[in-house]
């Protein structure tokens, strides 16, 4: 409870994300669960906390609201339940909230939106903007457009995302399944929930399985994944049950309800957007040295460590580099274009100069370089 309490009490904003299967049942939305969401939110509110609502239920709203029976949609199909269902889910938060005197606004995001620096930024500031006028924003993926290439696939991501892109101080996901148990409770009912996560390992990621939630996406493994996310920004996580009446009170009272992901490190909100939004465009192959120096010594990544140039990117773009195995080493963003590089690969500060006409310059400077967690694991 203590260790909990420590973190709980340095939340000022925090983000909210509630599943598809908490707010629905086969008759449709659940208003009493809205209800109760809307009064804690709005209590939240009141008493100075800044709250943003990540929700889905709009395509599993607007198959009930049509009538469809449960089964595999196509994306087309899921684009238009999607636009079906997004507006009732909208109207019924806003008059539930309405009636504890709070105002919600809505923000429908893509991945595409978070992946462009510029339009990244824009959505940061349009957020913020409704956190100082005092409004709940409620965020939803744009299923309407999304396509599955660049679909976030479930909004437990999202919710980490927004994390990341606000500066928040905690995730709370309210699922159907009250924690994260040591297995699967639907097949072994025997399985205990586990509390505390104090880090995020081989072990813990096996208990999550590899099923689905009952109408989301997503299910416990992307909640992992999501908790991985935030944990690295240093900022907790909490799985906790989402039907359950004045939930978030009991969390922050410390009871030990769902379970409390401890953040194990802190990254820059920059270096969060260039490992989890910004989309590799190319490929830097690295020799031993290079990664070595990346890796261990913090350094920043220069000609000289680079075998070959892969795809074809312009100078700002975000590149993946990899060792001579083909194994991720890092993410980051270039200050040269593919065909600048491929001019001075190998080359040491001497050559350079002779080569492009300028002073040596990193092709991608540490600050602008995340290390991969995958390769980390892999390393180890």
């Amino acid at each position: 409870m203590k260790e909990r309490c420590k973190y709980l009490q340095k939340v000022r904003r925090l983000v909210v994300k509630v599943g598809s299967a908490v707010l629905t049942t086969e008759k449709g939305l659940s208003r009493e669960v809205i209800n109760n969401l809307a009064g804690e939110l709005s209590r939240f509110r009141r008493q100075g906390y800044e709250v943003l609502l990540v929700s889905s239920g709009a395509i599993a709203c607007g198959r009930q609201k049509l009538g469809f029976p449960r089964r595999n949609f196509s994306l087309v199909e899921k684009q238009a339940l999607a636009a079906t269902g997004q507006a009732e889910l909208i109207q019924t938060y806003e008059e539930y909230f309405s009636q504890y005197g709070e105002h919600s606004a809505q923000v429908l995001l893509t991945r595409t939106d978070l992946e462009d620096r510029r339009r990244y930024l824009l959505a940061r500031n349009t957020l913020l903007t409704l956190l100082k006028w005092g409004l709940i924003p409620i965020i939803n993926e744009n299923d309407t457009v999304a396509v599955e290439e660049i679909e976030f696939g479930d909004n437990d991501l999202l919710a980490a995302m927004v994390v990341g892109l606000v500066g928040a101080d905690l995730l709370v996901c309210l699922s159907d399944i009250d924690a994260l148990y040591e297995r699967d409770p639907r097949d072994d009912p025997s399985a205990q929930p586990v509390r505390i996560v104090e880090q995020i390992d081989e072990k813990v990621e096996a208990m999550a399985g590899k099923r689905p939630g009952r109408f989301g996406r997503g299910g416990m493994v992307s909640k992992i994944r999501a908790a991985k996310m935030v944990t690295g920004l240093g900022v907790p996580m909490v799985i906790a049950p989402g039907r359950e009446p004045l939930i978030l009170e009991r969390i922050f009272a410390g009871e030990e309800v769902g379970t409390f992901f401890i953040p194990s490190r802190k990254i820059s909100a920059r270096k969060f957007w260039i490992a989890y939004h910004s989309k590799p465009e190319g490929q830097l192959i690295l020799d031993k040295g290079a990664v070595e120096a990346i890796m261990r010594r913090g350094k920043s990544l220069l000609p000289a460590g680079i075998k070959e140039v892969r795809g074809r990117f312009e100078k700002g773009a975000c590149v993946e580099c990899v060792d001579e195995t083909g194994r991720r080493v890092a993410v980051g963003l270039t200050n040269f274009s593919a065909e600048e590089i491929r001019k001075i690969l190998g080359c040491h500060s001497r050559e350079i100069s002779k080569r492009l006409g300028a002073p040596l310059q990193e092709i991608i400077h540490r600050d602008n370089l995340v290390i991969s967690d995958e390769f980390l694991e892999c390393a180890a």
